[in-house]
């Protein structure tokens, strides 16, 4: 089942945006997922959100399921975060200086994830993991760490080895400009593959400062961590005085109001968060155990720092989200993703279609393919063209998945009854379409 089928309708003002925007901006976008090239076509411009959807330059409305990746747990222009961002806004918009509300969303943050005793924000979750990673080495005073192959964990130098997302989505085991003495020390382990981890560990016993993981691997698409997995990695870490760094920039208040670590019972040394953090703000923090984060400056030797870092906007954003995060969401989200789920598996069940979709919480992984995903490789044998034909039938219908195969799919608190029915009916066609292709 495959087709190089793309582009979908005809969108004249969004293809006339593009073909305006590629003559200033690099590939036409500010971020390499949004140009469409791995589900082919023109990307769609969008002009307004509103709950659960979003309008193009051209009117068309779809129910959105990429929710600025992930960032939206309220959906688009949720009343309480735009009065806040605004009340913010008149105040002024950016001190370069504390401010109250820095403080206040930290406290908000320990209160739910009770492994981080200090935390520094940042504005994005690229700086969070790239300087929980300078931290780690700080504090060990060792040099090397593991990653997972597929997982993405930002575009610092040293962590785009083999990397998940649009990295993959591209087809680029790592990056043109990254030297090989950046990611000299970085070692690839197999996610959901104990013996991958122990195998590095018994290699380099005493040189690795901190494994750093997605505790939920949601940029191979979505792979769950096998039963014992991140228990697994807690105890090898503590067996050879290295560091657990939890990457939960997508997974942070959204699995669990205390994150992966919270649903799975696993605590890190180290935790990073974005996103939902801001919900739709440029935001990140890294924070942990004191007397790790005591090494960071003014405290310690270990320097980073930030014009915009706890910028007021994002922080009267964060503010308002943590007011949200009451415990009859998760359960509506938990709700109302088994729906699409379960709609989804029956819907390529009637259309004979090898398919999986794994899920944990509010989040969904499209896989085209017989067998469950558990790893990187297992992800890529995916059949990209099918969700591509995928892609695009469904955007047709009225709903917009990530442009990209190696994505997530997320819901919001606005995806009730009416969107999920007609998300389960455009799909039906759209496997249809994928078994005739």
């Amino acid at each position: 089942m495959s087709s190089d089928r793309a582009g979908g309708p005809p969108a004249p003002r969004s293809e006339g945006l593009f073909e305006r925007a590629q003559r200033s901006l690099v590939g036409g976008v500010d971020s390499p997922v949004r140009a469409f090239r791995s589900v082919g076509g023109a990307p769609r411009f969008l002009v307004r959100g509103k709950g659960a959807y979003i309008w193009d330059a051209d009117r068309r409305k779809y129910v959105d399921y990429c929710m600025s990746w992930g960032a939206l747990l309220f959906g688009h222009a949720d009343p309480a975060i735009v009065r806040a961002v605004r009340d913010a806004a008149g105040r002024g918009t950016s001190f370069g200086a504390a401010t109250e509300a820095e403080v206040r969303l930290a406290e908000e943050v320990k209160k739910r994830f009770r492994s981080i005793d200090l935390l520094r924000f940042v504005s994005s979750g690229t700086e969070a993991t790239m300087s929980a990673v300078r931290v780690a080495r700080g504090f060990t005073g060792r040099d090397k760490i593991v990653v997972f192959g597929g997982a993405y964990h930002g575009h610092a130098d040293a962590l785009l080895v083999k990397a998940g997302s649009g990295v993959a989505a591209a087809e680029l085991s790592a990056s043109a400009g990254v030297p090989q003495s950046a990611v000299r020390d970085t070692l690839v382990a197999e996610y959901n593959d104990v013996d991958s981890v122990e195998d590095i560990f018994r290699t380099h016993p005493n040189e690795i400062a901190a494994v750093l993981v997605e505790p939920v691997a949601a940029n191979m698409g979505l792979v769950p961590p096998e039963r014992g997995f991140l228990s697994d990695l807690r105890r090898i870490t503590r067996d050879f005085d290295s560091l657990l760094v939890f990457d939960e920039v997508v997974t942070g208040f959204r699995v669990a109001p205390g994150g992966a670590q919270e649903k799975y019972g696993v605590t890190p040394d180290l935790t990073c968060l974005g996103k939902i953090l801001g919900h739709g703000l440029p935001v990140g923090a890294y924070g942990g155990r004191r007397e790790i984060m005591e090494r960071v400056a003014p405290l310690g030797p270990v320097y980073q720092a930030g014009t915009l870092s706890g910028n007021p906007l994002a922080m009267a954003a964060g503010l308002a989200t943590m007011r949200g995060l009451r415990p009859d969401l998760f359960r509506r989200l938990e709700e109302g993703s088994a729906r699409v789920a379960a709609g989804l598996r029956d819907a390529a069940s009637e259309a004979a279609v090898d398919f999986q979709v794994p899920r944990v919480g509010s989040m969904l992984g499209l896989f085209f393919r017989p067998d469950p995903v558990r790893n990187f490789g297992d992800a890529r044998a995916s059949d990209v063209r099918d969700y591509r034909t995928f892609f695009w039938s469904l955007l047709t219908r009225g709903v917009y998945l990530p442009p990209a195969p190696f994505e997530t799919l997320f819901l919001s608190s606005t995806h009730e009854g009416n969107e999920i029915e007609r998300t389960i009916e455009a799909a039906s066609a759209a496997f249809a379409e994928v078994r005739n292709s």
